[in-house]
């Protein structure tokens, strides 16, 4: 019987037994071979699970030489913390905690050796201490499967967490610019952790984001490239600090819902730079608002319903290029200098003029010879019967269009025959009328 006992308490120590101790506890002599075997099932198990998961490492590679993995350190370092609190110990063997009275883990823990006699010999195969895993929050299983499981729940609760951290301050640094709305939609893609790239192909497919930049699926519909959020941003800031600084109404530039700026819309489909922006602003500003009145005036009289507004507006209307406006402008500034000179003109003649060269200077000197001239012409015409000299023959010959040749020659008539009838100088032959080209006769 002291052979039994000696084999019970190896058994209990941990120790190798002999095959004869193992048939007197009624063991398989292959036990030893069999606990490898399990062992070795179980490790590679343990690989294979850690090769579909990788973060399953934490509860299955052992860190360094502590012969534990890092979920069992872990579970040791908290078991300590509850015996210190409990006033309690650890059993070195099987990791629970003891209280002063007792055993207070799940099973317990042996006090001491069995006393008595066997009264019959042990049946069965011992399996040894299960294994366990412990998870990060200190859950332990011994169900490896379950425990992967939670392992996997675990992380989809971080992965939300982190997602819901993420979308808070996405959607708090967007608000500030007035575009919180363009986050919303994305919340629950956020939540999933989708990468940035998917994130972005999914905001440039959502209602709010195609309002906020508009003018992209018409720069697109056109043929140009559709703008990056920064360079559409960056447009709409270039406009913005143009028109203040020319001191235009804020109305042209006011931000709506999401920052959207409608104003700019037309202006960015159109791919009108900031450089040829100001250059249209200034040409009104500058050519028409802050010139002679007179210019003003053609400009209404030649079209009759714009204001100083509409004038503005002008240079905004991404249909009407830089040239056109410039020619407006100048067709308006001919005619004010046919206003200033006392004559008259047409919106039609004016463009004429334009078109032929003629600019503001030269319609304020042309007109102004054009002035000390008509008059007598006019009547030397009538007395002698000629064709009438007219403003239009005297405007022909002095901006040089086309006619020029034939209007010098009716001027020359005329003259000449008042030279032969009074024998003497023409009455619009001397002074500024003696000269040939724009700017006299």
């Amino acid at each position: 019987m002291a052979d039994v006992n000696s084999a019970l308490r190896k058994l209990q120590s941990g120790q190798a037994l002999t095959d004869a101790e193992k048939k007197l506890l009624g063991m398989s002599t292959s036990f030893e071979t069999d606990k490898a075997a399990a062992k070795a099932k179980r490790l590679a198990e343990e690989a294979a699970a850690i090769a579909a998961d990788p973060d399953a490492t934490y509860a299955f590679t052992k860190v360094g030489t502590t012969g534990l993995t890092q979920a069992q350190i872990d579970a040791k370092a908290g078991a300590t913390s509850v015996a210190a609190l409990t006033g309690g110990t650890i059993d070195p063997k099987t990791g629970y905690i003891t209280g002063p009275t007792g055993s207070t883990g799940p099973t317990g823990s042996p006090t001491g050796l069995p006393t008595g006699t066997p009264t019959g010999t042990p049946t069965g195969t011992p399996t040894g201490t299960p294994t366990t895993y412990t998870a990060p929050d200190g859950r332990i299983f011994t169900d490896l499967n379950a425990y992967n499981a939670y392992i996997e729940k675990l992380k989809q609760e971080e992965k939300i967490a982190k997602g819901q951290s993420a979308y808070d301050l996405l959607f708090d640094r967007f608000n500030e610019f007035g575009m919180g709305a363009l986050v919303e939609p994305l919340k629950q893609f956020i939540q999933q952790g989708l990468s940035s790239s998917e994130l972005t192909l999914r905001l440039r497919d959502t209602d709010a984001y195609k309002k906020r930049f508009a003018a992209n699926a018409q720069r697109v519909a056109k043929g140009l490239r559709a703008l990056s959020e920064a360079e559409y941003i960056s447009k709409e800031d270039a406009y913005q600090d143009i028109m203040r600084r020319y001191g235009l109404p804020e109305s042209y530039y006011t931000r709506g819902e999401m920052g959207r700026q409608e104003g700019f819309e037309k202006i960015i489909a159109n791919d009108i730079s900031d450089v040829e922006l100001e250059d249209r602003i200034s040409t009104a500003q500058k050519r028409v608002l802050n010139a002679n009145p007179e210019v003003t005036q053609a400009l209404k009289q030649f079209y009759p319903d714009i204001t100083n507004g509409d004038i503005l507006a002008y240079t905004l209307d991404p249909k009407n290029a830089i040239e056109n406006i410039k020619r407006k402008v100048t067709s308006a500034e001919i005619g004010g200098a046919a206003i200033q000179a006392g004559l008259k003109t047409d919106m039609a003649r004016a463009e004429q003029l334009q078109a032929a060269g003629v600019d503001k200077t030269a319609a304020q000197q042309g007109y102004g010879t054009i002035a000390g001239g008509l008059q007598r012409g006019s009547q030397l015409a009538s007395i002698y019967g000629e064709d009438p000299y007219t403003q239009t023959t005297a405007e022909t010959e002095v901006f040089n269009i086309a006619g020029a040749q034939g209007a010098r020659k009716q001027r020359q008539k005329i003259t000449g025959l008042e030279r032969a009838t009074f024998g003497g100088q023409s009455g619009i032959s001397s002074g500024a009328l003696t000269r040939d080209r724009a700017g006299g006769y």
